[in-house]
């Protein structure tokens, strides 16, 4: 009687995997080993590593105006991005940039799930390196889980020491193609092969390549689940119309082990034939049968897998599918699905996403070819000087934002027969910066008309162009004091 009642539950093939179990803090982690797998979204996944790999290895080694394309000076305080040259006065730049990656992050999460993680993320990215060079060594995962279990021979020593240098070689690459950032690289590579790198260099390079070596050589998922803050927090932006990655339990289940030329509805069975392989390709190894969880990065291999099996049963592909928790319950198709993608936190996310970058963009636009800031003498904030003109001094720091030589004339307005003295000829090189000292006078008629105490002005640099015609102004405000 009761084993009539289990086989013809349909969710006994879950119950063992359903029940409470009791994990150890302290249970060392399994080791995954992640089948190989391929399909569309494979291709999508190595797509993205070519793209964010070429990004970032080939921009130091690219030249713009006899310089690196792209370069971070840290001890001269310039950030050359190819035409651009910012200061940390345009630290704005950077903040508008991380709203925007964040609120950019936050509307593909809304509208599709964790895409940054399968598909961009520096962590997933260089998993599936270290993965690709680990399979050419070792094979794909049973023969790697056989070479683990097997004792040592030459042949394991070998295969492991040579995927464990091609992993040290590309970390270090990568520390100092990083470095490359801040230091000319091609500087840095003469340092390298001449071992005179300093100090900071050298602790960078390697710092980054172990970072590397040990996130994606080791931790891996362990990275993903433990350690990523984002994996906490992405529920609070899906919703049940976000795209995520589903298994059909009504089409799959009740699941089980069949031939090709048996039919599913003569067994009582669904499509799914439980043969774990969408488990075997799962880089953080879950089950996404048993529902979306927080260890999915959202990779899409199980699908590519899945619908690899369902072609060599004849059945349709979508068992596991990118799907909305609607569109499953309500049975939508994929019209239906998609047009509820336009639902309010979607466009507001969208709606601020677009003003800030609009206003990033026009703030670069019509961003001054050069920087003013101005500082007060402050050992002496008013004197009387020769003929009863009273004094104050300045220093005004100009900053060429351009890579050419410039002219600059400083002067004041708001201020009734002042005079000018220093900054009448100013000459910047490309992307230099100079503080330049600066007397401003009024005669004491004036002085004596404004009255004792602070009276404001406004410090005017102009840009000039050929024959000393003004091109450019910059204006900030400043104050002059009248002793009494």
């Amino acid at each position: 009687m009761s084993e009539t009642a289990n086989s013809s539950t349909p969710a006994a093939p879950n119950r063992e995997d359903r029940r409470e179990q009791v994990i150890s803090l302290y249970k060392k982690s399994e080791t995954i080993y992640a089948r190989a797998v391929d399909g569309w979204f494979a291709k999508w996944r190595w797509a993205m590593v070519w793209a964010t790999q070429l990004v970032f290895y080939g921009l130091p080694w690219l030249s713009w105006n006899d310089r690196q394309a792209v370069l971070f000076e840290l001890d001269t305080r310039r950030f050359y991005i190819f035409n651009l040259v910012l200061y940390p006065q345009d630290f704005i730049y950077l903040t508008a940039l991380l709203v925007i990656s964040a609120y950019g992050l936050f509307l593909f999460t809304a509208v599709a799930g964790r895409l940054w993680c399968g598909y961009a993320c520096p962590q997933s990215v260089y998993t599936e390196i270290f993965m690709w060079i680990e399979r050419r060594f070792e094979g794909d995962r049973m023969k790697r889980m056989k070479l683990d279990k097997g004792p040592w021979t030459l042949e394991k020593a070998w295969r492991k020491g040579g995927k464990h240098a091609a992993w040290i070689g590309v970390a270090l690459w990568t520390g100092y193609t990083f470095v490359g950032y801040f230091t000319p690289i091609r500087e840095l590579g003469s340092s390298v092969l001449t071992l005179g790198m300093g100090p900071w260099e050298t602790f960078w390079v390697l710092f980054y390549g172990f970072a590397t070596y040990g996130n994606a050589g080791f931790m891996r998922e362990q990275v993903c689940k433990y350690m990523c803050p984002y994996a906490r927090f992405q529920s609070a932006m899906f919703d049940r119309d976000t795209l995520i990655i589903s298994y059909d339990t009504k089409r799959g289940e009740p699941r089980g082990a069949r031939s090709r030329k048996a039919a599913a509805a003569d067994k009582g069975q669904g499509d799914c034939i439980d043969c774990t392989l969408c488990v075997q390709v799962c880089p953080t190894g879950i089950d996404i049968r048993n529902g979306l969880q927080y260890e999915c990065i959202g990779c899409a291999a199980c699908i590519d897998v899945c619908n690899g099996v369902m072609d060599k049963m004849g059945t349709p592909r979508g068992l596991i599918r990118y799907t909305t928790l609607n569109a499953m319950d309500q049975g939508l198709n994929r019209g239906e699905m998609w047009a509820r993608v336009a639902r309010p936190r979607v466009l507001l996310y969208a709606g601020i996403l677009v003003l800030v970058a609009g206003a990033f963009l026009y703030s670069l636009y019509t961003r001054p070819p050069f920087r003013v800031d101005i500082v007060k003498d402050r050992g002496a904030l008013a004197r009387i000087v020769d003929d009863g003109y009273v004094e104050n001094v300045y220093r005004i720091q100009v900053m060429n934002a351009s890579e050419a030589v410039q002219r600059y004339r400083i002067g004041v307005d708001q201020l009734p027969q002042a005079v000018v003295e220093g900054g009448q000829d100013v000459v910047l090189g490309p992307a230099e910066a100079r503080w330049v000292p600066v007397a401003v006078r009024i005669p004491p008629e004036t002085a004596a008309r404004l009255g004792s105490g602070s009276v404001g002005m406004t410090v005017v640099v102009e840009q000039m162009r050929q024959g000393y015609a003004a091109q450019v102004d910059v204006r900030e405000k400043s104050t002059f004091m009248i002793p009494r």
